[in-house]
C-alpha cells in the first residue's frame, strides 16, 4: 500500500468502522461482520451472555493466560488491532519523523477529532485530544477565571488529582472549597442532589462532579445534579474518566459545560490518550494551560500547544473508536453489567461481604468494589493474586475497604469462576486479631 493509499484509508471519517479496521486487517474485520451478524436477530439479553461472540471478542485481544486481569479499571489492555494500527503509524513516522508527524499524521488530528465529537454527540469544535482526564480536567481547573471569595462544590470521592488540583487553586487563589460526602453504595437520586444543593451558596461558581465514582464504581445521577446547578447559576465540570467508553451516554446527557476523560480505560485507546470539551462558548473563559498564541481565545485548539507528541498513539485512537461502535456502546454497556452481575450474585450473601457498590441497574456497571468485615483490602488483594492469579486493586478510602473488581469485555465467565472460588475461599478463614 503506498503512502497516500495509507493515510486515506486510516484517517478517512467516511469510512465505516469495519471498513476502517478492514485497512489494518481485513480477515478480522471480516471475521467482525460475521459475529455481528450472528447477534442481530438476538434479545439484548440474550446477546449479554453470548460466550461464542465474547469468546471471539477475547481473542481479538493479547492479554496474558497466566493473569486473570481485573484491574481493567485503571487502564484497559488494547485489541490487537489497535496496537497493529498503533505499530504501524510509528513505523511509517519513523521513516521521517518531522516529515510524516508534523506534515501528515498532525493532518489527521481533524478527521480524528470529528470521529471523537461524533461519538460524544457534540461538535469537534467543542472537543481537545489530549493525554487523559487528569490533564484535561487541570487545564479546566487551573484555567478558569476564580477569584479570593468565589466558591466551588466538590466531593471526598473524587479522584485525587482533581482534589489537589482544587487544592493548589485555594491555597494559591483564595478559592474556598464546599466538600460533600456522597454514601457509598448510593440509590436515591434526591439525596445525592440534596447534597450538593445544600453546599451552593451565593457565591458558587462552580460545581465539580465525578460521573462514575473510581472508589466503588457508583454511577452518580449527573444531568440532576448539573440541572439543579445551573438553575442556581453554577456552572458544571464533569470528571467522566471511569463513564465514558463504559456506560452508553452523550455528553449532552450529562448537563457538563466542562467535561474531561481518558480513552485508555474504557475505550481501550492507546495508553496516554484522552480528550476535553468545552461548550463552544465558554471555551474563551478558560485560558491555555500551556503556551498559545491566544491563550484566552475561542478556538478550542489552544489547548493542544503540547509541543511533539506521540502523533502514531493518537491516531492509532481512530481504531479504538471503530472498534467500540461495531461492537455497539450498548451492546458493550449490557455485557459488562452482565459480567459484574454474573460474580456479584454468587458472592454477595458471603459471610461478612460488605458491598460499597449498588447493584442496581442505573447505579453501577462493571465497576464494584466488595470486601469482608475484620479484613484488610490488601490482604484480599494479596490473596487472590497468591492463590489464584487474580489481579485487583485495593481500595481504603474514607469508609471503604474493599479491593475494586473490574472486568472488560474480554473477560470470560470461567475468569469470573476463578474469581469466586478465590473470594468464596477467602470468606471461610478467620480474620486476624487486630
Amino acid at each position: 500500500m503506498d503512502r497516500r493509499n495509507f493515510m486515506q484509508k486510516s484517517g478517512a471519517v467516511s469510512l465505516t468502522g469495519l471498513a476502517f479496521l478492514s485497512s489494518i486487517n481485513k480477515s478480522f474485520a471480516s471475521s467482525f461482520e460475521k459475529q455481528l451478524n450472528r447477534l442481530e436477530n438476538m434479545s439484548p439479553e440474550s446477546g449479554a451472555s453470548d460466550d461464542d461472540f465474547w469468546n471471539w471478542i477475547r481473542e481479538s485481544f493479547t492479554v496474558s493466560p497466566n493473569l486473570i486481569n481485573l484491574n481493567n479499571g485503571g487502564v484497559s489492555p488494547q485489541p490487537k488491532v489497535v496496537q497493529d494500527a498503533h505499530i504501524r503509524y510509528y513505523q511509517y513516522s519513523n521513516e521521517a519523523p518531522s516529515y510524516y508527524m508534523w506534515r501528515i499524521l498532525d493532518a489527521g488530528r481533524e478527521a480524528l477529532r470529528s470521529k471523537l465529537a461524533d461519538l460524544a454527540g457534540v461538535s469537534p469544535e467543542e472537543i481537545a485530544i489530549n493525554r487523559n482526564a487528569t490533564e484535561g480536567l487541570n487545564t479546566i481547573i487551573f484555567g478558569l477565571n476564580l477569584k479570593a471569595g468565589d466558591e466551588v462544590v466538590l466531593s471526598t470521592f473524587d479522584y485525587p488529582n482533581m482534589k489537589n488540583a482544587w487544592l493548589q487553586r485555594e491555597k494559591r487563589d483564595g478559592i474556598k472549597l464546599n466538600w460533600i460526602t456522597i454514601p457509598q453504595p448510593l440509590e436515591d437520586d434526591n439525596a445525592i442532589v440534596d447534597l450538593y444543593r445544600k453546599a451552593i451558596t451565593p457565591k458558587t461558581k462552580i460545581v465539580h462532579i465525578t460521573h462514575l465514582i473510581n472508589w466503588t464504581g457508583n454511577i452518580v445521577p449527573v444531568k440532576l445534579i448539573a440541572d439543579m446547578a445551573h438553575s442556581k447559576g453554577c456552572e458544571v465540570i464533569v470528571d467522566a474518566a471511569h463513564s465514558f467508553g463504559h456506560i452508553d451516554f452523550k455528553i449532552e446527557d450529562t448537563g457538563a459545560d466542562y467535561f474531561a476523560t481518558s480513552l485508555h480505560k474504557w475505550l481501550c485507546a492507546p495508553f496516554g490518550s484522552g480528550l476535553m470539551y468545552i461548550k463552544k462558548d465558554k471555551i474563551k473563559n478558560v485560558w491555555a494551560l500551556l503556551s498559545a498564541v491566544e491563550p484566552d481565545g475561542g478556538d478550542i485548539k489552544k489547548f493542544e500547544n503540547l509541543g511533539t507528541r506521540s502523533f502514531a498513539s493518537e491516531m492509532a485512537i481512530g481504531a479504538a473508536v471503530d472498534f467500540h461502535n461495531v461492537i455497539g456502546a450498548k451492546r458493550k454497556e449490557d455485557r459488562l453489567r452482565y459480567l459484574k452481575n454474573y460474580w456479584v450474585d454468587k458472592t454477595k450473601d458471603l459471610p461478612k461481604v460488605q458491598l460499597f457498590t449498588s447493584l442496581k441497574h442505573n447505579y453501577s456497571c462493571a465497576l464494584t468494589c466488595m470486601g469482608f468485615e475484620g479484613w484488610k483490602a490488601q490482604e484480599l488483594d494479596a490473596y487472590l493474586y497468591e492463590k489464584h492469579k487474580v489481579h485487583v486493586v485495593s481500595i481504603v478510602h474514607e469508609k471503604v475497604n474493599g479491593v475494586r473488581i473490574t472486568p472488560n469485555v474480554y473477560t470470560s465467565t470461567k475468569d469470573l469462576d476463578v474469581l469466586v472460588k478465590g473470594l468464596t475461599n477467602f470468606s471461610k478463614q478467620t480474620p486476624p486479631q487486630k
